[in-house]
């Protein structure tokens, strides 16, 4: 009876860490996974290092919105972390390290603590979409992205407007180092 007991609870924890292993994986491939930023094209929003967590669900039901920092499958085989400023159909146009995006000029809050550092020139230089993606709008079914750290991102200045196909998900929230733990906008 004793070693029947012992076979029946053996087998109960099985299953238990079967579940929590599969739920994990789960949760891992469709709903959430952790990114490490690589790079300063982000910065000062985000640092090389920092990890964070991709929310893989919200662009199956939705799509991507302006300001948005995503996540996507770069030419390189690898993944880059980007802002989305144009969405499909805008204009896109920097003039005086300003944004206008059909010829209305955005702010761009999180860029502000980047703009006062930056005395010699300006942050983002002037470019309209036609010269960098040979379109006078983004094509449906694209967004236009930008590091935050303008001088230093491989964007879609680059490597052209990314399909929404490609993009895995959107992120905001860090998670470590533990003195960067919260969200960023």
């Amino acid at each position: 009876m004793n070693e029947e007991k012992k076979k029946n609870e053996t087998w109960e924890w099985t299953k238990a860490l079967l579940i929590a292993f599969g739920l994990a994986a789960i949760i891992r491939v469709f709903l959430f996974t952790p990114i490490v930023v690589d790079g300063e094209s982000m910065m000062p929003t985000l640092e090389n290092g920092d990890r964070m967590i991709v929310n893989k669900i919200g662009y199956t039901v939705g799509k991507p919105d302006r300001f948005d920092i995503v996540v996507f499958h770069a030419p390189e085989q690898k993944d880059y972390i980007k802002r989305v400023i144009g969405l499909p159909g805008d204009t896109v146009e920097y003039r005086n390290d300003i944004l206008y995006v059909n010829g209305k000029q955005l702010p761009e809050p999180y860029l502000e603590q980047y703009k006062a550092e930056v005395v010699d020139s300006p942050l983002t230089e002037d470019f309209t979409l036609e010269q960098k993606i040979q379109s006078t709008t983004v094509p449906e079914g694209h967004v236009f992205v930008l590091g935050d750290n303008r001088r230093k991102s491989k964007d879609s200045r680059h490597i052209g407007a990314v399909a929404i196909d490609e993009i895995i998900g959107n992120t905001s929230i860090v998670f470590w180092p533990i003195k960067d733990f919260g969200f960023v906008k």
